[in-house]
């Protein structure tokens, strides 16, 4: 069974389509690293996607549940897991007005994760969607479903929708620093694994968020084959109103048309298979001098691994000389 299924994980896909997605609704997971501004991206898209007539539904698939709370100027709502535990004590079901809250045509909800220490957030993700599948999923009307993922780690409920196809594209958020652009090919791997057994998953392409113009984000979209959809620009007033929750992603904004054009661009955009790096290949996007990547391994001996002469004891055996 493992041999036959590493033969059939060796054989190259098929080209994933290229066309207009032809599905009604956009199901869509952003991944990113944590920290690289995904939910910000994703608050401001997914408001300027309803700004443009679309039914958007926004779904928090991060345990640090921080993608609503800039949609909702800084508010918490309760999660699908906390709220799915508190009922099922109370012996009462969930229901839809229990976690899903609305602003200005967009929908939005939190899965949320488990208590420090007390369980798996992978599996955590798991039994948010199995809830939702209860709550209806299937049967939404919606333009657009965005899937805020966390990218550090793209193994079990976090790779549940290129594992599973529960999405027809992928997004990955990066800036121009080494850890962001690892996160991404990371995400590429995975989607490129599931498309080597099957899968139909594809990357619709790049955000470069907080863009300083060095330009390694660009040159690793290059490298992937993924196309660039936005940058947005690492700015003093961008990160400002992030940090007091202000929606900049508004027709009237200065900002506007920078998430109109990514909204255009996510709408249009293929879901190609990307051609992930290896580490030789990451590290070669940025100068040697910072990333250590002219270093040469030097081989450990097992000298260097015993204390001092530990293995250099002389010996104890007697031996005579024959005579």
């Amino acid at each position: 069974m493992s041999r036959r299924l590493r033969e059939e994980a060796a054989i190259e896909p098929d080209a994933p389509h290229v066309g207009k997605v032809t599905k009604e609704t956009q199901i869509i997971a952003i991944y990113g690293k944590g920290g690289i501004g995904k939910s910000f991206t994703l608050a401001n898209l997914s408001y300027m996607l309803a700004q443009l007539g679309k039914k958007v539904l926004l779904i928090g698939c991060d345990p640090k549940s921080d993608t609503t709370s800039l949609l909702f100027g800084g508010r918490a709502c309760p999660t699908i897991i906390q709220t799915a535990s508190r009922r099922k004590d109370a012996g009462q079901e969930v229901s839809i007005s229990d976690v899903c809250f609305k602003r200005d045509g967009v929908f939005a909800m939190e899965l949320g994760g488990p208590e420090v220490g007390r369980g798996c957030g992978g599996r955590g993700i798991i039994h948010g969607f199995e809830t939702l599948e209860k709550l209806g999923f299937h049967e939404w009307d919606f333009d657009y479903v965005l899937l805020d993922f966390l990218g550090d780690v793209v193994c079990g409920g976090f790779g549940l929708p290129i594992a599973r196809d529960m999405c027809q594209k992928v997004v990955v958020v990066g800036s121009n620093d080494l850890q962001s652009l690892y996160v991404a090919n990371n995400v590429c791997s995975a989607v490129k694994y599931f498309r080597n057994l099957g899968g139909n998953v594809g990357v619709a392409g790049l955000v470069i968020n907080k863009d300083d113009g060095t330009g390694e984000a660009q040159a690793f979209a290059d490298a992937v084959g993924i196309p660039v959809l936005a940058s947005i620009p690492q700015d003093e007033d961008i990160r400002r109103k992030s940090a007091n929750y202000q929606i900049i992603g508004t027709p009237d904004n200065r900002w506007g048309p920078l998430f109109e054009a990514l909204s255009i661009n996510l709408a249009e955009a293929p879901p190609v298979l990307p051609r992930p790096l290896d580490q030789d290949g990451l590290l070669g996007l940025f100068d040697a001098s910072q990333t250590g990547g002219n270093f040469q391994l030097e081989p450990a001996t097992p000298e260097d691994m015993c204390p001092a002469g530990a293995l250099k004891r002389a010996s104890l055996e007697v031996i005579y000389d024959r005579v």
